[in-house]
């Protein structure tokens, strides 16, 4: 997958997705590198402030989902 496709396709799932979670900003070093460790990088992605101390991270299906809120939800 080129960086282009993988942008584009990236961009279309996050669009249409509810498999999100929000965690204390504290967090957001341990959670990324757990998204890097655990999925690909156009499986996931991630807002920063989304309101006060809290960060959200998007994921591209419902099992990725709760696979990180094992770790941090």
């Amino acid at each position: 997958m080129t960086p282009q496709e993988r942008f584009e396709y990236k961009t279309k799932w996050m669009q249409a997705s509810s498999n999100l979670v929000k965690i204390h900003s504290d967090l957001e070093f341990d959670a990324k590198q757990w998204c890097k460790k655990n999925l690909q990088q156009h499986q996931w992605g991630f807002s920063k402030y989304t309101a006060v101390y809290e960060d959200t991270f998007y994921f591209e299906t419902i099992d990725m989902k709760e696979q990180f809120e094992k770790e941090f939800g």
